[in-house]
């Protein structure tokens, strides 16, 4: 492709030389025999060329003095000045001056160095005067036969430039490039000569191509990328060999050039639709994840696979063990990327296979302890995937997960109880099994979250006898000694008579502790104190304690108070089946000790922390329902029914709510475009270029990917409401800004209006900013006539999701009338353009044990008062969600019918990868306003602040 004629060589200025010197400074200094001046003089003028002062009177000393050296740097530097320098005079015509510079460019085209020949043709690339490339097309064309690759491969460069301004030069550049195609060796040369081909002369390239199209699979790697181009624009025009051009890139398919390989995929994806091909390119792509090292490539890859996927629905699903050999990769965003894909290839077939690859690598994890716990968690979730849609194997599954229940340092073992969860749920053939290896496995556990998830399950699940007396069973193991505060006592005055006894109590004796106290005055003093630590024998003794009298003994009350309620769970439903009254009593006698047990130990001195009101009231309750004689029938049947039936029936509708989420969510994501009765249809043959297949046009894709897309009318009308007006219209100079946000980077197109009747000389605008945002490059300057106008472009790249503001102001001089001389710089301050963070947030979902996991790290949170006229807390929760642009995570059941205070979590991800969640907790008053809040948390300030402000600017 050709360079944009616009883009000058940028040079930058040595630090510290001046770039202020006068006409006269700069003609001495060019007149000095030292080459090293005379480079940084040239570099000086060209910066200032640059910067709008040429410096017109220097071209004649230039030549005269500089053009005859031989010095390479020089005469390099030389280049960039003609590139830049004024050409042409006053009325368009071609300086005199410039026929020596031809001269010496000829001569430098003839030069026996081939790297000055090189150079030279190189910077005619960039040469757009007719007057000055005439007279040297004859050289250029004889350097096509020079005995050096490096001068043919710039000299077809250089005829394709002069071919693409100014054919009458060269008319014959077509037949003259083909002629040297056929005869060129070198692999660079020829690439370029086949591009020039490509975009002069289609049908010439084409034949080219054709006449070698068996030694395309062992060519070059450069010329198989331009076999790639040719096949890529000739497609689009509908060319009648596109048997051959499928033929060709399958052979490509299989290069050892990855990038050959990646462009020959992409380009056969838009060419062959026949099942064939599309598995051919998806395991070149396959292929291509597992040989390449660079991680951002595997993403990219694997992008496009995903992609080529869901436009072939179902037919790469053979292919799925093929694409688990990715995980060999220790990148955590791939093996993501290839765990997602791999589940939504799943089949009947191939289920089977890709558990026990999943398996295997889930037994890597627990050999290699070095970063492997998120890759862990994401394996155990997508067994799960696999267990939850193939009940075939979720037997197998849920069993080789239970092992990993007794995980204490990980989130593994609760995400596994979580999922040991829904399985007994959605499958009851399993229970009894999976029930069976839970209860047994109790003594293992050592997370209360994952007591507290197995209690449930054995308290609504364990519906028979020896199941009940199974889980009592494993329940007094893990207990221990009951009572505890009398086993407690008992051991602690065992433990210190014998440290008395061994010790003389020499470990147990008071050590002396200072300590730098502050007096009221605010002076410093130095306190002593004699202190005991006891903390250690505590310590010790706990960790022979059974794990689930340890975590109560540890202050975890909240597993106490699910142990209470899984012992009335499990006694209601022994009298439901046993007819054995005195097994009836013993049992409920049993969990009526354990429960005041626990209530007296943990309002002792042996634990960490008494016990909390909520968790005291909760075993409390739960005592009054087994030890109340005094209940009537109705109100016993009444607690049964909520012990044993309520709480299973609300997870089992969550469940269901949850599934239908998911699957509205994946219609939406995957659902085929639907043509409506009596809807035009469109024919790629009868079409033009809008119909062809984007993936074979590169150009389009680029297009797209930098935003300059062909723009609708509902763009046009969105950019209208993006122009932020920056100064008044009572100022001398009116400008107005269209603010256009794409990804990474902002652009400002500035339209600046001179309002007087006076000439603005060097005018400009100087921007600043603040937070993570950056000006590019400064703006140039601009000379702007009465009541005219000018359009001046910014770029300012963003890093992170933050609130960010550009101010500045313009500058300029006001010519004077009838004289060259200027006044005074004046200033107009520009009105503050505020970045809206809402163009880099999107709604995201998360499950719910990965919000409280993210809301616990997160250690930034912004809290954000109600105050609003809206009336209705469902209403209001939906105005939060637009506001913010966050995701309720919330099912829609807990948030249906009428209720006068609402709960629920938000979740969004920023373009930089930022997590943003939010928890809404508000009530409708008496009198009909809403109060409450709204917390926000994220891991960096900038985010929480400004989802924070955007809230409370969308509630006003």
């Amino acid at each position: 492709m050709l360079s944009d004629p616009t883009a000058y060589t940028l040079v930058a200025p040595n630090a510290g030389y001046r770039l202020d010197m006068s006409t006269r400074e700069l003609r001495t200094n060019l007149q000095s025999q030292n080459d090293e001046v005379k480079i940084e003089t040239l570099r000086a003028i060209i910066v200032s060329t640059i910067n709008g002062e040429p410096h017109a009177s220097l071209l004649m000393p230039i030549i005269q003095y500089v053009l005859p050296s031989k010095n390479k740097q020089l005469k390099k530097m030389l280049h960039f000045y003609w590139e830049v320098c004024p050409k042409l005079d006053g009325e368009g015509k071609l300086k005199q001056e410039m026929i020596l510079v031809c001269n010496a460019i000829r001569n430098d085209l003839q030069h026996p160095n081939e790297y000055i020949r090189g150079s030279t043709l190189r910077f005619l690339q960039k040469i757009k005067e007719q007057e000055i490339l005439e007279p040297l097309v004859p050289s250029v064309r004889q350097c096509l036969d020079h005995r050096h690759s490096y001068v043919r491969k710039n000299a077809v460069m250089a005829i394709w430039t002069i071919y693409e301004r100014h054919e009458h030069l060269i008319s014959d550049a077509p037949e003259l490039i083909e002629s040297f195609l056929a005869a060129e060796s070198d692999a660079t040369c020829k690439r370029n000569a086949l591009t020039m081909l490509v975009h002069t002369d289609t049908p010439r390239a084409v034949e080219y191509v054709s006449s070698v199209m068996n030694q395309v699979p062992v060519m070059d790697e450069l010329m198989q990328m331009a076999v790639i181009e040719l096949i890529r624009t000739d497609a689009k025009k509908g060319s009648e060999r596109m048997t051959d051009y499928i033929q060709i890139l399958s052979e490509l398919l299989t290069t050892s050039s990855h990038a050959v390989k990646f462009e020959a995929a992409i380009t056969l994806a838009g060419l062959a639709h026949n099942v064939p091909a599309v598995k051919a390119i998806a395991s070149a792509l396959i292929d291509l994840s597992v040989q390449e090292s660079d991680n951002n490539v595997k993403l990219i890859v694997l992008d496009r696979l995903d992609a080529l996927r869901l436009r072939h629905e179902h037919v790469l699903d053979p292919l799925v063990i093929d694409l688990l050999r990715v995980l060999s990769s220790p990148d955590i965003d791939v093996r993501k990327k290839v765990l997602e894909m791999a589940l939504d290839m799943l089949s009947v077939r191939t289920v089977e296979e890709v558990v026990l690859v999943l398996r295997k690598e889930l037994a890597k994890t627990t050999q290699a302890q070095d970063a492997s716990t998120p890759y862990r968690h994401l394996l155990i979730k997508s067994l799960h995937a696999c267990a939850v849609r193939f009940s075939e194997v979720a037997g197998d599954v849920m069993l080789e997960l239970m092992n990993f229940l007794s995980d204490s340092g990980s989130t593994s073992a609760v995400d596994v109880i979580a999922f040991v969860r829904e399985v007994v749920e959605r499958f009851p053939d399993m229970r009894d099994d999976i029930l069976g290896k839970l209860i047994q496995s109790f003594p293992e556990f050592r997370n209360g979250k994952v007591y507290r998830g197995a209690m449930w399950i054995v308290g609504d699940y364990a519906t028979s006898i020896s199941n009940v007396n199974d889980a009592m069973q494993q329940i007094r193991k893990v207990l221990g000694e009951i009572p505890i505060l009398a086993s407690e006592k008992q051991q602690m005055d065992q433990s210190e008579t014998a440290g008395a006894m061994t010790d003389d109590n020499v470990a147990s004796a008071p050590k002396p502790v200072s300590m730098t106290r502050v007096r009221a005055d605010g002076t410093y003093a130095t306190e002593s104190a004699f202190t005991t630590d006891t903390t250690t024998d505590k310590s010790s003794l706990s960790r022979s304690k059974p794990p689930l009298r340890s975590l109560i003994l540890f202050g975890d009350y909240y597993t106490a108070s699910v142990l209470s309620a899984t012992l009335v769970k499990l006694v209601l439903r022994f009298m439901n089946v046993s007819s054995d009254e005195g097994a009836k009593n013993m049992l409920r006698a049993e969990a009526m000790l354990i429960m005041t047990s626990i209530l007296r130990v943990a309002q002792s001195k042996y634990v960490t922390a008494q016990i909390d009101e909520d968790s005291k009231e909760r075993i409390v309750t739960c005592l009054q329902i087994l030890g109340s004689a005094t209940q009537s029938f109705e109100e016993a049947e009444a607690a049964a029914q909520v012990f044993l039936d309520e709480s299973r029936r609300a997870y089992a509708s969550m469940l269901t709510h949850e599934r239908q989420r998911v699957s509205k969510s994946n219609e939406t994501q995957n659902r085929a475009p639907i043509q409506q009765p009596h809807q035009q249809l469109l024919f790629r043959q009868l079409g033009g270029p809008e119909t062809l297949d984007d993936d074979i046009d590169y150009e389009t894709d680029l297009n797209r990917a930098t935003g300059m897309g062909t723009v609708s009318k509902d763009d046009f009308i969105s950019k209208l409401q993006r122009v932020v007006q920056l100064t008044g219209f009572s100022d001398p100079v009116y400008a107005e800004a269209y603010v256009d946000v794409h990804q990474f980077d902002i652009l400002l197109d500035v339209l600046v209006v001179n309002q007087t009747d006076e000439t603005f000389q060097n005018l400009s605008i100087e921007l600043a900013t603040l937070g993570d945002l950056k000006l590019v490059e400064r703006p140039s300057s601009y000379t702007i006539a009465p009541y005219s106008f000018q359009s001046i472009k910014a770029t300012i790249k963003v890093s992170s999701t933050e609130t960010g503001v550009i101010f500045g102001n313009i500058v300029y001089e006001k010519a004077s009338v009838g004289s060259g001389s200027s006044k005074d710089s004046s200033y107009v301050v520009l009105n503050e353009i505020h970045i809206d963070i809402m163009d880099y947030i999107s709604p995201s979902y998360v499950s719910e044990t990965e919000f409280r996991s993210m809301w616990t790290g997160f250690e930034w949170e912004n809290k954000v008062n109600v105050k609003t006229d809206i009336s209705d807390v469902r209403q209001y929760l939906e105005h939060i969600m637009k506001a913010t642009n966050m995701a309720c995570l919330t099912p829609e059941a807990s948030l249906a019918g009428e209720c006068g205070f609402l709960s629920a979590n938000l979740s969004a991800t920023s373009l930089f990868g930022e997590d943003a969640l939010a928890n809404v907790s508000i009530e409708r008053l008496d009198n009909g306003t809403i109060q409450g809040h709204v917390r926000i948390r994220s891991k960096t300030q900038g985010i929480a602040l400004s989802l924070g402000d955007k809230l409370s600017m969308g509630t006003r």
